[in-house]
């Protein structure tokens, strides 16, 4: 199945309904408050459970990423990849997602999140969900991914799997 991804959509001079944007909740994308348990250790937080979604959504592999101050990574969307973020600290960020799958019950909609230290979110995000996040704190921040497919498919062997908005000076998806 070939999906087309928002990119494809942007191409056409038709399109100009992406651009127009509201707030709301986008369907297929689970936010989950991630629980600090602390004791005279120090804190523990779960960040993934195998029962928590479909097999599909299962990681393939998992890394971290540091971003910083007033740094952004994004907006871009994958075709057949979903990432799995987690916001735990250190670091503040503002998480934009949009949706632009025209057979989604939530196309058109922009959800905003403010996730990281002070309020620990892990973030589902379905293919073809555009997203971005953004570094609003003084320091650097560091986020926790787990895609559901190895990045440029099995020893690196195949396209990677990304649709880079930031590249494009006319994309509709805008950072505050």
């Amino acid at each position: 199945m070939n999906k087309k991804s928002a990119s494809d959509e942007l191409d056409n001079p038709s399109a100009s309904h992406l651009r127009r944007f509201v707030e709301g909740d986008i369907e297929g994308v689970v936010v989950d408050r991630l629980d600090c348990h602390e004791d005279s250790r120090g804190t523990l937080i779960e960040l993934y459970r195998l029962d928590r979604f479909r097999p599909e959504y299962n990681p393939a592999m998992a890394y971290v990423s540091e971003t910083l101050p007033g740094a952004s990574r994004g907006p871009h969307e994958h075709v057949q990849q979903s990432d799995y973020l987690c916001f735990v600290g250190p670091g503040t960020f503002k998480l934009y997602l949009w949706d632009a799958r025209k057979e989604s019950e939530t196309y058109g909609n922009r959800s905003t999140f403010e996730v990281g230290e002070n309020n620990r979110m892990a973030v589902l995000v379905p293919c073809g969900v555009v997203h971005a996040y953004k570094n609003v704190c003084d320091h650097a921040g560091v986020v926790f991914n787990c895609p559901n497919r190895l990045y440029a498919g099995y020893k690196r062997k195949d396209p990677v799997d990304e649709v880079r908005h930031e590249l494009r000076p006319d994309s509709p998806y805008v950072l505050d």
